[in-house]
């Protein structure tokens, strides 16, 4: 059996490789934790997003309100008077 011994230079090589893979491991697992979190803010940014646009959907004629309230006091004014026109003929 032939034991092949390593040199110091050797030795150092593989010691380098080894704390290269682990730096490269810990550069992996950080960047795939931000991936994680950024999509996890794209799913919330993309929801936020649907829900103004149905909000902006909803309120899109809201300024007509008022007009609406004007008109539906003229139509209440005039119903009235229709009804005591009627009580009148009677």
């Amino acid at each position: 059996m032939t034991v092949i011994a390593m040199t110091s230079n050797q030795t150092a090589w593989w010691i380098t490789l080894a704390v290269g893979l682990v730096v490269a491991l810990v550069v992996w697992a950080l960047l795939e934790a931000l991936r994680r979190t950024v999509k996890q803010i794209d799913e919330g940014v993309a929801v936020l997003w649907d829900t103004g646009k149905l909000v902006a959907q909803n309120t899109q004629t809201s300024y007509l309100l008022g007009a609406t309230v004007a008109r539906g006091t003229e139509l209440a004014e005039e119903v009235e008077r229709h009804r005591q026109a009627g009580r009148g003929q009677s």
